[in-house]
């Protein structure tokens, strides 16, 4: 059903969902990651992968604010009350929203609308694509507060600008702009703000329409090459067009390809 919200009772009104044309909109409605935050964020991620009514996920914040990361006040009271059990929570919020996010089988878009900082730039970049607006803002930031990444923020950045300019970003913690962002692979299109969402809803429509399985096995295979051996990237590339060959998705590929007309991707 086209509008539905698919907010849970978890999501305590940090994060909005809701479902058009088969892509699962999730807004962060708060500039901060507060508790509530966290767990609402963990809540609707992993109900939309679940989803089977679900085939491509948009993520994005509102405002000037992607995510600014942490609750730093939050935090402060934590670690005064708590000690080093105020770091605990990184286990139980961020990691599983990160790796539900980069390993669901479901193209992931994410459409950076403004300041973008910490765990939350490890948000993004455990997103597959990532659009941004012309203001958005992006820094590392975790080092200038004394602390370590966490959010897979520093593999992550290594990952996709180079080691050397990951070491620098994160050391040092400059803010860096879109443009920045674009030019360094960090993400795909640059957009006046007001085209971004347009533009990033668009793109998960198309993303939504396309095979789901082909994609699935996709994305697990980039996953696994950041890590792979050449040896075991090309068994993979030799084991994966094989499953493919025998589902639906693919012989509509096919059979539409003389009559030069798109195919419709079912899922089988």
């Amino acid at each position: 059903m086209d509008g539905r919200h698919c907010s849970g009772p978890g999501t305590l009104g940090a994060v909005t969902c809701t479902v058009t044309d088969e892509v699962a909109t999730l807004t962060m409605t708060t500039p901060s990651l507060t508790e509530i935050a966290k767990i609402a964020l963990r809540d609707a991620v992993e109900r939309v992968a679940r989803d089977d009514a679900v085939r491509a996920v948009l993520l994005t914040g509102t405002g000037g604010v992607f995510s600014a990361g942490r609750d730093l006040r939050e935090h402060t009271a934590a670690v005064r009350a708590e000690g080093r059990d105020a770091f605990d929570g990184a286990a139980d919020h961020y990691s599983p929203v990160v790796t539900a996010l980069a390993t669901m089988p479901k193209p992931v878009v994410a459409a950076v609308n403004g300041t973008c900082a910490g765990a939350g730039l490890g948000l993004a970049l455990s997103c597959d694509v990532r659009l941004a607006a012309a203001g958005a803002r992006f820094t590392a930031a975790f080092t200038g507060s004394g602390l370590t990444p966490d959010s897979a923020l520093a593999a992550s950045l290594v990952k996709v600008v180079g080691g050397a300019r990951a070491s620098e970003l994160v050391l040092l913690t400059e803010p860096f702009t879109a443009d920045d962002a674009l030019a360094w692979g960090l993400v795909a299109r640059v957009l006046p703000a007001d085209e971004l969402l347009p533009a990033a809803a668009a793109l998960a429509r198309r993303l939504a329409a396309g095979p789901p399985r082909a994609y699935a096995i996709a994305k697990s295979a980039m996953r696994q090459a950041w890590a792979a051996s050449l040896e075991q990237v090309l068994v993979a590339e030799g084991r994966d067009p094989a499953a493919l060959a025998a589902i639906d998705d693919h012989r509509a590929a096919v059979e539409a390809f003389p009559t030069k007309q798109p195919p419709r991707f079912t899922g089988r």
